[in-house]
């Protein structure tokens, strides 16, 4: 009996196991493939790095906020076409391209919710739209948040992430990092807490205006935060940035930020700082808001 013998391999047919797409992620951290329920379970924070995922305003809201405690405010605003703008599409084509992709009006969600024991005024940028671009209703929206806490003497938490203003509005987006600040010190005036959580990324006119101005500024291990990106400091100064740089870490050892605190924490640490600002009654006269005036 031989013992070899030759077999042509290129007529086997190798059957692959259908597997269900979205089943794994692949973790751009790592590179680790983690399985997404688990992903999910530990509130989209890779298992094996610790790498944060980004996640949209539907499960942040349900991170953060007591189930059903939610009521949403001036949901019906969307934007318009003011400027005409015309490029390779029109801003009319990319608004109800983002509306049918992530089922929002615009990128900002804001409403008033239940966080521990505290009602508070709550604003989720949504990055999926337009990187939550800041235009004219994402401004209108953030400033009519801050009027509304400020009169039903509520704290205001907003959750940030955006790519900067909305260029398809021009002149109009920038105008909204004054009317957003001036918002912000009219609630701190009353002497009511303004708590803002930086999330991957905060850059540009929303980083340079209502996102930093929190009495307690938060961001996410590793969030991008800056006015400009790296590449354009680096070609416009000529320097070689800092290892980090622009990162929440670099960042809060430097006394941009407060804190930097893991997404499974997040909440806690919320409560926990809603817990001491509401029993003062009162902010210091030095917070940002009140040095804003």
């Amino acid at each position: 009996m031989p013992l070899f013998g030759k077999k042509n391999y290129s007529t086997v047919k190798i059957r692959k196991r259908d597997i269900p797409n979205g089943l794994w992620v692949k973790c751009p951290s790592c590179t680790e493939i983690v399985f997404k329920q688990e992903l999910e379970a530990k509130s989209n924070v890779c298992p094996k790095c610790g790498y944060h995922f980004q996640i949209g305003r539907m499960d942040r809201l349900r991170l953060l906020t007591e189930e059903g405690s939610f009521e949403e405010w001036d949901a019906d605003l969307y934007s318009v076409d003011t400027l005409g703008f015309t490029g390779t599409a029109s801003y009319v084509t990319k608004l109800a391209e983002n509306v049918r992709k992530t089922g929002a009006k615009d990128a900002i969600m804001c409403g008033r919710a239940k966080m521990g024991p505290h009602d508070v005024a709550l604003g989720i940028m949504e990055f999926a739209f337009l990187g939550a671009s800041m235009g004219s209703v994402v401004g209108e929206k953030v400033t009519r948040l801050l009027e509304r806490g400020t009169k039903e003497g509520l704290p205001v938490i907003m959750c940030c992430a955006s790519g900067g203003a909305r260029m398809y509005e021009g002149m109009l987006s920038l105008m909204q990092m004054a009317k957003t600040s001036a918002a912000v010190a009219r609630h701190g005036q009353a002497g009511l807490p303004y708590i803002t959580v930086l999330t991957h990324p905060t850059t540009a006119g929303v980083m340079a205006s209502y996102a930093t101005l929190g009495d307690v500024i938060v961001a996410e291990p590793g969030a991008l935060i800056g006015f400009a990106g790296p590449r354009v400091i680096k070609e416009t100064t000529q320097q070689d940035l800092p290892e980090g740089f622009q990162r929440s870490e670099f960042l809060l050892k430097h006394g941009l930020l407060d804190l930097v605190v893991p997404r499974p924490d997040l909440k806690k640490t919320l409560v926990l700082l809603l817990d001491y600002m509401m029993s003062r009654g009162q902010r210091s006269a030095a917070s940002p808001a009140n040095a804003a005036t």
